[in-house]
């Protein structure tokens, strides 16, 4: 995640982005569960800064997600602010 992007701090946005993706459970029926971890401040800096874990009972309904116009609210801000995205879907 940038330092500072949309003229707020790194810790400002990665709370703005927990906020905005978890918000998602209560507009998105087919999102099952989601959680959003941001990395500790005494963390090595290595690290990512935000994690995202979240479930769904299909792929199908991850799709619908993916789709969804709230989803794509809260995507189009992480965007803007972060600078490398890592993504892994699996199933259990």
């Amino acid at each position: 995640m940038a330092d500072s992007a949309e003229g707020k701090s790194k810790a400002e946005n990665a709370l703005i982005i927990k906020a905005e993706l978890e918000n998602l459970v209560n507009e998105i029926p087919e999102l099952k569960k989601i959680e959003v971890g941001i990395n500790h401040p005494d963390a090595p800096t290595r690290n990512y800064d935000v994690a995202l874990y979240s479930e769904f009972y299909t792929m199908g309904d991850l799709d619908i997600y993916q789709q969804h116009p709230a989803h794509q609210q809260a995507a189009a801000y992480v965007k803007k602010v972060v600078i490398v995205r890592v993504a892994v879907d699996y199933e259990v």
